[in-house]
């Protein structure tokens, strides 16, 4: 077994023994035992008692985080003539039509989010096998695809996070910077547990919210109480 590093077993002799904290306490643990040498992401991961696989069970959302990613997010475009100039005008990085899908068919993507024009789909839907498995295709019910592009390239920008559950019926998010407040990162914390929540299927039975967990990128990670997290 390999031998953990100082900071390693600091962490983890910091976390020892510890579950089910408040979010506030939770927050608080994760700043301290941030080691690394650039500014971690407050990680989140949610148990959902969920299967993916069929599609009433299937939750996808997006939240405004109150208090941003502290990410820069590039934005990438497909519009044309006066959306376009929409586009630009209201902060996204790279706009485009023809030109922007044969840049990203050539293995290009130098993007984080793709926002669309409902009149761009067709040329965007030749994408999908690309977009799609890095979870870039613009989709209606996250906004990604409207004609208020200024609207979704600034929500974009301002700390719009994206979620969606894997096959094994978990949703992972970054929710913020260890540098951020405490009450910054609880607030981030309890809007994302928040949304999640309201985007229950109706397929769900059961428990829906069965584990909150949060973690910094290179920490260990500790429960949240389910009770703390839903707290208004």
């Amino acid at each position: 077994m390999a031998k953990l590093g100082k900071r390693t077993a600091a962490a983890r002799a910091a976390f020892e023994g510890k579950a089910n904290l408040s979010v506030e306490d939770a927050v608080k643990l994760i700043k301290s035992a941030a080691a690394a040498k650039f500014d971690e992401t407050l990680e989140i991961a949610m148990n959902l008692g969920v299967d993916p696989r069929h599609a009433d069970q299937m939750v996808r959302g997006v939240v405004q985080l109150p208090n941003g990613t502290g990410k820069t997010v590039r934005v990438a475009v497909f519009a044309r003539a006066a959306k376009a100039d929409e586009a630009k005008a209201a902060g996204a990085d790279i706009v485009g039509a023809e030109d922007l899908m044969e840049t990203i068919q050539s293995g290009k993507i130098e993007f984080d989010r793709c926002i669309a024009t409902p009149d761009m789909m067709p040329l965007v839907g030749r994408l999908g096998k690309i977009l799609g498995p890095r979870n870039l295709m613009p989709n209606p019910k996250v906004g990604t695809v409207t004609m208020d592009v200024a609207t979704a390239v600034k929500a974009a920008k301002g700390g719009e996070v994206q979620f969606k559950v894997e096959k094994a019926g978990v949703i992972h998010g970054g929710i913020g910077k260890v540098s951020f407040t405490e009450a910054a990162l609880a607030q981030n914390v309890r809007a994302f547990v928040e949304a999640v929540s309201k985007a229950k299927p109706a397929g769900a039975k059961g428990t829906y919210l069965k584990k909150v967990s949060l973690s910094s990128t290179m920490g260990p990670g500790v429960t949240v109480d389910l009770s703390s997290a839903t707290a208004n």
